[in-house]
């Protein structure tokens, strides 16, 4: 049995597993949380066999108020030390925020904001504790863009930024490293792209693989980086977002161009 774990939120595909599978290679045990029951399973299971570690599955759906506590807990019951806190699970979303229901701006916001943070409360008093942690607060390049039907999306990240940022300088000399990593596109299904769009983005250096972002991440994390925002075209990216006057914005919303 493992002595410290990695505990990787939304680790049933994409950017999770990535992270799950470079943690594991670094031979910590797995605590693999995920609302996909089946998929998780699967997961779990491919890790254990090819990096010979313990995986612990979690099936449980984070975006209710009360997730944090509970993965607390179990985690707490099982004696199992938590040394690196990976807060990757998100939906991606793209559309106007008034054409969504209630429930789904309610899951958005528990997701995206109140579960990753209490669960740095949580974990992140046992990390002061030991004088010892590593956390993970994946947020994305949108986290900035104040721009058409990605209000629920960019501004939750844009929390997930500010936090990390906070947390980073405040527990710092307590021995805990908080990385905010603030990914571009990556190729994972999670955007809807085609195939060919994807092969083109790799190839252009515009999208990343899941696998080089987590390895990028862990490593900046590791080093004690406040941030990770990874590729040049990311980074011109946000350059040039920002730049865009409201007032065009909203001509372009009105040209419908975008």
């Amino acid at each position: 049995m493992s002595n410290s774990y990695a505990l990787v939120t939304g680790t049933s595909s994409g950017i999770g597993y990535a992270f799950a599978r470079e943690l594991a290679s670094r031979s910590y045990g797995i605590i693999a949380v995920s609302n996909e029951e089946e998929a998780l399973k699967s997961r779990s299971d491919e890790i254990r066999k090819e990096f010979g570690v313990e995986v612990i599955p979690v099936a449980m759906d984070l975006g209710r108020k009360d997730s944090a506590a509970e993965l607390y807990e179990i985690c707490r019951e099982k004696g199992l030390k938590v040394e690196v806190l990976v807060n990757n699970a998100g939906v991606y979303h793209d559309r106007d925020y008034l054409e969504d229901n209630e429930e789904f701006n309610s899951m958005i916001l528990f997701l995206h904001v109140y579960t990753p943070a209490m669960l740095v409360y949580h974990f992140g008093k046992d990390m002061e504790e030991r004088g010892r942690g590593y956390i993970i607060n994946v947020s994305s390049v949108t986290s900035k863009f104040g721009i058409q039907r990605m209000a629920s999306y960019s501004s939750t990240k844009g929390f997930l930024q500010m936090f990390s940022r906070s947390i980073h300088i405040e527990l710092k000399d307590k021995g805990i490293s908080v990385t905010c990593v603030r990914p571009g596109a990556v190729a994972t299904t999670l955007y809807h792209l085609k195939p060919a769009a994807v092969r083109t983005g790799l190839a252009l250096g515009y999208i990343i693989t899941p696998e080089k972002l987590a390895r990028k991440a862990v490593k900046a994390n590791f080093k004690g980086r406040a941030q990770l925002t990874p590729g040049i075209s990311t980074k011109l990216l946000e350059v040039l977002v920002a730049l865009i006057p409201t007032c065009v914005l909203r001509l372009i919303r009105k040209l419908k161009i975008f």
